[in-house]
């Protein structure tokens, strides 16, 4: 008995769109990481100030304004490559845009031009965010609604290997190597995501854009994604919640690299712990996560996760009061990793079970542009200073405090029904080889 619940448990991680996701997610972890904590390290290791490293989290704003492109990825069929399919063709395309732009990234010298490694990580997020577009539209889409805890699990354990991978890989290949070679080799992981597309094939339940002429169509393109998501009942605080639930997390872990170098661990120090231990404690965080998923449903899912998420911000603060400590490391590190792992399952699949299946892509780039985007900004225009003025300790303290209007808002989504009034299509509806418009 116990056996056969162990395999009933395992069945649906094994399902074709649950793999194929796992793959997905290997490709959209990676450029995420070349551009923030390997690029951070990158940035200290060449002697760059602290207010300058942290500007360089507003090259993440690329991902937080993806919405405003993502219709083009929904609407707009490629020529000749489109024969193979609206999600595959963009999926190729836009992983050779990533493969160049990191390639060219590598090239770029902080202690020579460090406008050039701007513009540089610049590319590399405009290309990553584009790729991180469709690869969660061909996710949505190949999982049917009951897959979507599963398929969100199996993407964040892709993520995690990505962009702990990409890490890892960098940090060892830039010590002997040099950080050129480091981005170079980086560059290959944007090709599990391209051949799971032309492996798996278009996704069923994915519904062709209806081909559209003139500018009133075009404009129709552009604005009907968000149209049909913002005039849902309470969609002001759907969207609200999205902004300000993550707001503490960004803010400390956008500079959790600046404490381990002003801590003095060295960069086989932060392979181990934060790369090795964070990422085993991961993927335990979204195995649980799974489990807490089916066991406890959607809603209280998600509040045991953000309410673990906002606690791992404090074990920062403890980490910087005790100083260079390779326990207060792997403790710290080990429960945000955790903590992230469970929140990786239950809030992305509420986030994916919002979208309609006719704009998936455009209203996901939506959800998931607007779920960091007040972090990033004050990460990028403010973080550095309040290090400087507060201190590590007090800084993490604050974001620990930040994380609590998140918690309080969704225990009041919970209380007024507003969680299931809110899911779209994407999470109501099976497979079907029916179109809609």
């Amino acid at each position: 008995m116990r056996e056969s619940n162990w395999l009933d448990a395992v069945r649906p991680y094994l399902e074709k769109a649950p793999l194929a996701s796992f793959f997905l997610g290997v490709s959209s972890g990676f450029p995420y990481a070349l551009i923030g904590a390997t690029l951070t390290t990158r940035l200290a290791q060449n002697g760059i100030d602290k207010k300058a490293v942290t500007a360089f989290a507003l090259v993440f704003l690329a991902y937080n304004f993806k919405f405003l492109w993502a219709w083009i990825v929904d609407g707009v069929r490629l020529p000749i490559l489109g024969r193979l399919g609206q999600r595959v063709s963009w999926m190729l395309v836009t992983g050779v845009l990533v493969i160049a732009a990191v390639a060219n990234l590598a090239f770029a010298d902080p202690a020579a031009n460090i406008a050039n490694v701007a513009t540089a990580a610049i590319l590399v997020g405009i290309a990553g965010a584009t790729f991180d577009i469709v690869i969660d539209g061909y996710r949505i889409e190949i999982l049917e609604p009951r897959q979507l805890g599963v398929g969100s699990g199996m993407s964040q354990y892709g993520w995690r290997i990505g962009s702990a991978g990409a890490g890892a890989l960098a940090l060892v290949i830039a010590a002997r190597g040099g950080w050129e070679a480091a981005y170079l080799v980086c560059a290959a992981l944007a090709l599990p995501a391209m051949t799971t597309a032309l492996v798996v094939g278009e996704p069923a339940r994915h519904r062709e854009p209806k081909r559209r002429a003139g500018l009133s169509r075009a404009a129709e393109a552009v604005w009907r994604p968000f149209v049909e998501f913002l005039t849902r009942r309470g969609a002001v605080i759907i969207l609200l919640f999205i902004l300000v639930h993550k707001i503490g997390d960004t803010l400390g872990q956008l500079t959790v690299r600046l404490l381990f170098d002003d801590l003095g661990f060295t960069n086989d120090e932060i392979a181990i712990f934060d790369v090795g231990v964070g990422f085993w404690a991961y993927l335990i965080g979204i195995f649980v996560g799974g489990v807490i998923y089916a066991r406890m449903g959607l809603k209280r899912s998600v509040m045991v996760s953000l309410v673990l998420m906002a606690v791992s911000n404090f074990s920062f603060a403890l980490l910087a009061a005790a100083g260079h400590s390779n326990a207060g490391m792997a403790g710290a590190i080990g429960f945000e990793n955790f903590a992230s792992g469970i929140g990786g399952v239950t809030v992305v699949a509420y986030f994916s079970a919002l979208t309609d299946l006719r704009f998936t892509a455009a209203q996901y780039a939506l959800i998931s542009a607007a779920a960091s985007i007040v972090g990033r900004f004050v990460t990028g225009t403010s973080a550095g200073a309040l290090v400087e003025a507060m201190g590590y300790v007090n800084f993490y303290l604050l974001t620990t405090v930040a994380a609590l209007p998140g918690i309080l808002l969704f225990w009041w989504m919970i209380r007024s029904g507003l969680v299931d009034a809110s899911i779209g299509s994407a999470g109501r509806e099976p497979a079907s080889p029916e179109q809609s418009e």
